[in-house]
């Protein structure tokens, strides 16, 4: 289970960081697991990896879609292999290879996408997937999965190493502000509720929960009490989750750093049309193009800030009824 911190801070190590040190631990465990990488085995942290267990790290250069194909292959011969490259190049250009060699031959590859949607930050609009999401979506079989923080990553990795099947794992290399206690663990598939409300629910993923948290309390001083939950599987999304909260509440808001066009919003969206009509209200990146800046202002820019999100909120109540 799950627990929260008393008060979102920012993170002591680096998401990068944490990936290594569960690759190293998973590794040590299963000598099935292996590492592949285009190219970028330094910015994941990796490196160390690397010269100790040369004989499990396999760098591909700058051929993702060949990546995903060796991948797809060593499954094939009963390795766990993790994949990782930017995630415009994760999706992108690997889509498929992705489609073919890993879901279609229904292989077990996990593929890390790293810098989804604005945290590519200065690497700017050719580097940062607002769509990543949305194209794995489309693809049957494949699992997606957004680690909210370290503690998140690290579980939900010692997870699918040891289930079947195609993973898209969406991963911040930099820190990232720290939501849940050490120790927790999550249900791949179930939303992690993180505060009760009445008057509207935030469902929300990846670097948005912090703000998601930020904006239940700004709402909170006008009187609107709302629901946060921490929707980290995309696919498959929490149905249930998803009804019980638009009965209870209803109204609701997204909140994703990725297009609001097939990401969590599409698919919130879908479970609605087919079962409890209510407001929905979606925030996120509005069918436009990245661009080079920081992190904040670059959440400014896409208005997707935690007053972005309560705005979105108020507006969802207004239209109840």
């Amino acid at each position: 289970m799950y627990q929260l911190e008393s008060a979102i801070a920012e993170e002591q190590q680096e998401m990068r960081a944490v990936f290594a040190e569960v690759m190293e631990e998973l590794a040590g465990k299963d000598d099935r697991v292996v590492y592949l990488d285009a190219d970028i085995i330094n910015s994941i942290g990796m490196t160390d990896f690397w010269k100790k267990h040369p004989e499990r790290t396999v760098n591909c250069g700058i051929q993702e879609a060949n990546m995903i194909g060796v991948a797809a292959g060593m499954s094939a011969t009963g390795l766990i292999p993790f994949a990782h490259t930017f995630g415009t190049f994760a999706t992108r250009r690997v889509m498929d290879q992705v489609f073919l060699s890993a879901a279609y031959a229904r292989l077990n590859v996990r593929i890390i996408g790293s810098d989804p949607g604005v945290t590519a930050a200065t690497n700017g609009g050719t580097h940062m997937p607002f769509e990543d999401m949305g194209m794995m979506r489309c693809i049957p079989n494949v699992t997606i999965l957004e680690p909210t923080d370290s503690v998140m990553l690290a579980d939900l990795m010692r997870q699918t190493k040891d289930l079947y099947g195609v993973f898209y794992i969406r991963l911040s290399r930099k820190k990232s502000e720290k939501i849940y206690r050490d120790g927790s663990t999550f249900e791949i598939g179930k939303a992690a509720k993180l505060r009760d409300g009445k008057d509207v629910t935030i469902f929300a993923t990846g670097i948005c929960v912090a703000d998601a948290l930020r904006a239940a309390d700004l709402l909170g001083q006008e009187g609107i009490d709302a629901g946060v939950s921490n929707i980290f599987t995309i696919k498959p999304v929490d149905e249930d989750a998803v009804v019980e909260a638009a009965k209870k509440t209803g109204a609701i808001v997204t909140a994703e750093n990725h297009n609001v066009i097939n990401g969590l919003g599409s698919a919130v969206s879908e479970v609605l049309t087919s079962t409890v009509c209510c407001p929905l209200e979606r925030v996120g990146v509005q069918d436009r193009f990245g661009e080079v800046g920081d992190v904040e202002y670059l959440k400014r820019t896409m208005h997707m800030t935690a007053k972005d999100i309560a705005a979105a909120a108020k507006r969802a109540v207004a239209r109840k009824g």
